[in-house]
């Protein structure tokens, strides 16, 4: 408590009292939440959504965004009450390990060493301002587009621009030849003038991020594997005609039942019989793991690039839960919002190539897995039946590849036609179901 004695008239009080709250407002101390480590040696992030606006006042654990590593999206929420002050990136943005998220404003002496640092670097910032503004610019700056003897300086599609917009006389040609006019006749005797290209549109940069980042890793380490191929071709009559009898119960049970479950299946029960193909090996090959549950991996095409998330325990999973994971990572796969967990721990990998059209494909094994499966789409095609009458055939091609260092083809061959005899005969593989 402090007693102040006025002289003069309240209007000065009023003044210095305005004046005191006005700077005790500005003491209040600001915190920089910076991005903690996330593990897996992940140094940098991009922001997927925000969660909070400047304004808005936020408590702890309360979400703040969702950001996106090469490895699996990831919540961040706050470690402060307060009240936001500022965001310090865009949606889509790039933010890096230790740097700030956003600026939050709180009492107490949380935000007291923040406060310092950012005084610190305010004066910095101030200084380099005084020593660029102290030194000549250069002639050729951004905003200078004339060189010394008064010739306009452009680019031919500047030039091009001018010309078709009738800027032309107010534009100097950059040829030795002064005033001459950049759009020359025909020589005589010619026939035609010569045509020039020029592109129509600017290139354009797109940055390799999300789960890109972490395709590219994992393909360069697969490429270092000696791959297996086997084509085979399904008829799956069968499986339509079971499936379309199936389909209205998994609708009232809210499932959407595609084919894709039924081939994940039929895969975990081949790899019942083939466990070496149930597989991943260590880095410097001394050994194989044969794994004992069956994690399939899903190739996937989401709006972030190719991801492959791995439904678990796949041989302890009727077709209805297979078909459930798969809606959920699929969902999950179109908002990027896969986590960390559904990426880790797979097994074996099927790609169903099918949903987009093709047939055929050569896939690439996922690293450490020994065995990836690409799987076509269904086509209607004629074939011949034992007495040599043409009839018509839903048909699936399929194609294997496998580490060839610890597989071998009679085994890869043996595994292929047990997964075609589960979905040419699927009364077979229900009858396995527990």
């Amino acid at each position: 408590m402090f007693t102040v004695r006025l002289l003069g008239a309240s209007s000065r009080f009023i003044t210095f009292q305005h004046q005191f709250h006005t700077a005790r407002a500005s003491l209040l101390p600001i915190v920089q939440f910076k991005l903690s480590d996330i593990g897996e040696g992940i140094a940098e992030v991009q922001v997927k959504e925000w969660y909070v606006n400047v304004g808005d006042k936020i408590q702890q654990f309360d979400k703040v965004c969702e950001v996106q590593s090469d490895k699996a999206a990831v919540t961040i929420s706050s470690r402060y009450d307060g009240i936001v002050k500022k965001l310090y990136h865009e949606v889509d943005g790039m933010a890096r390990v230790g740097q700030a998220l956003i600026d939050v404003e709180i009492e107490g002496e949380a935000g007291a060493e923040a406060k310092e640092e950012k005084t610190e670097k305010k004066m910095e910032s101030t200084s380099y301002e005084k020593e660029s503004k102290s030194k000549p610019q250069s002639q050729h700056s951004s905003g200078d587009f004339h060189a010394e003897n008064g010739k306009v300086l452009a680019t031919p599609a500047v030039r091009r621009i001018a010309i078709e917009n009738k800027f032309l006389g107010h534009v100097k040609s950059d040829h030795s030849s002064g005033s001459t006019n950049i759009r020359k006749s025909p020589a005589a005797g010619s026939s035609q003038p010569s045509k020039s290209f020029e592109p129509l549109r600017e290139d354009t940069v797109v940055p390799i991020r999300g789960y890109t980042r972490a395709m590219i890793k994992s393909m360069t380490e697969s490429l270092k594997i000696p791959h297996f191929g086997y084509n085979d071709e399904v008829n799956v009559d069968a499986l339509v005609k079971i499936r379309s009898e199936l389909k209205e119960l998994a609708k009232e049970r809210g499932i959407k039942l595609s084919y894709m479950p039924f081939f994940i299946k039929a895969a975990s029960l081949g790899l019942l019989e083939f466990p070496s193909l149930n597989a991943t090996t260590d880095e410097k090959l001394e050994s194989v793991t044969h794994k004992a549950s069956h994690n399939i991996c899903l190739a996937m095409d989401t709006p972030g690039g190719l991801v492959v998330p791995n439904i678990k325990n796949c041989e302890q999973r009727s077709i209805f839960e297979i078909a459930e994971e798969l809606s959920r990572l699929m969902q999950a796969g179109q908002r990027q919002q896969i986590s960390r967990e559904d990426l880790t721990g797979g097994t074996f990998t099927l790609s169903n190539i099918g949903a987009i059209g093709g047939t055929y494909a050569s896939p690439v094994i996922f690293a450490p897995q020994v065995a990836i499966g690409a799987i076509g789409k269904i086509e209607r095609l004629p074939r011949f039946d034992k007495h040599d009458n043409v009839f018509a055939a839903h048909l699936v091609k399929v194609s294997w590849c496998a580490d060839h260092r610890v597989v071998d083809g009679a085994t890869m061959a043996r595994f292929s036609n047990r997964w075609k005899f589960y979905l040419e005969h699927p009364s077979a593989m229900l009858a396995q179901l527990k």
